[in-house]
């Protein structure tokens, strides 16, 4: 039995409470552990969660977690489709706000960091996507590589060519994209003023309506390891678990479609990515995918944990503590008085 609600109003005035993490530190069993105690529906802030048919390798809440507690923003979009930070923060308000006129309390659950940073802080006023453009960045990667791309980055933009690896292609060709419509680099545009206010100001509203939302209170709580190397062994683990369940296998699915590319946003998820790119390398011995899997999934935790680093407001508890879930219980039950 879920325990019971609150009234709207008083769900309205709670703090936003925000489970941050990086990948493989246990959020989502903590999440499910505070659902015993708080009248909570958790929404998801996962880019990679958002897409159908992709469950294993984003360790998709299942069936009986779902059915137990409400979860919002999951199998929202097709793979073929995009999905931005922008349209998370409309979605996730719809979803906040249905929640809070339920009575409950909305928990926002994940590790996409660039999302939740949207959320709170609001959006910079970056160019669109341009299909055409991204074309022609892809076919220029196909014949000289993303690093060489990040070369020609570095000549435009230093500042974003330096906190972006040769090979991440997704950022490199959204920065070079950026630089190309707008004759500015995209290090310019981040250091403007954002759609939007941060913690303790008006919260970032949707774009066609900039202030019609009351002040919004956060809380960012930050699932963060004391030992590096136990996330490590802990990714390690869960990366194998993951081709144990099938991960292989989804992947084969998805590339049977026929309209789907390892260009692709989703494809290009880590595990579907070095899945994608081990299929068709001919499938060179499992060990090697395991390997590839492993190392970008660490590069996405460390990536992830700079990004927390950088959120001076967040309360920090040690994901490896066997109370870690006690411990956000207490933080949410004195922010929510519950």
């Amino acid at each position: 039995m879920r325990p019971a609600g609150t009234d709207a109003h008083a769900a309205r005035e709670a703090p936003l409470a925000l489970l941050l993490g990086p990948t493989a530190s246990g959020k989502s069993a903590v999440a499910m552990a505070l659902a015993g105690h708080l009248p909570i529906e958790i929404v998801s802030v996962d880019s990679a969660q958002v897409y159908r048919g992709m469950d294993i390798g984003t360790a998709k809440p299942g069936a009986a977690e779902r059915a137990a507690v409400p979860h919002h923003l999951i199998d929202i979009v097709d793979p073929r489709e995009s999905y931005s930070a922008a349209r998370f923060v409309v979605d996730a308000r719809t979803a906040i706000d249905a929640i809070r006129a339920r009575g409950r309390l909305p928990l926002l659950v994940g590790g996409t960091m660039l999302y939740a940073r949207a959320l709170v802080e609001g959006l910079h006023p970056l160019p669109g996507a341009d299909p055409a453009l991204r074309r022609r960045l892809e076919d220029e990667a196909r014949e000289s590589g993303w690093p060489a791309l990040h070369a020609r980055l570095a000549r435009v933009d230093p500042v974003t060519a330096a906190r972006l690896e040769p090979g991440d292609a997704q950022r490199i060709q959204r920065a070079l994209e950026v630089f190309e419509l707008s004759g500015r680099p995209l290090s310019q545009w981040l250091s403007a003023p954002r759609r939007g206010a941060s913690a303790g100001a008006p919260a970032p509203a949707a774009p066609e309506d900039p202030d019609s939302r009351p002040a919004q209170r956060f809380l960012q709580i930050a699932l963060e390891p004391s030992r590096r190397s136990v996330l490590h062994e802990r990714i390690a683990a869960r990366f194998r678990a993951m081709i144990e369940a099938g991960l292989l296998d989804e992947v084969r699915a998805l590339r049977a479609r026929g309209d789907l590319s390892a260009d692709l946003p989703s494809m290009r998820c880590v595990g579907y990515r070095q899945a994608w790119a081990w299929l068709d390398a001919g499938e060179p011995g499992l060990e090697t995918l395991i390997a590839a899997g492993i190392a970008a999934t660490r590069q996405l935790a460390k990536r992830q944990l700079t990004w927390l680093r950088a959120m001076p407001d967040r309360v920090v508890i040690d994901c490896l503590r066997r109370d870690a879930a006690e411990q956000v219980l207490g933080l949410l039950r004195r922010a929510w008085q519950a």
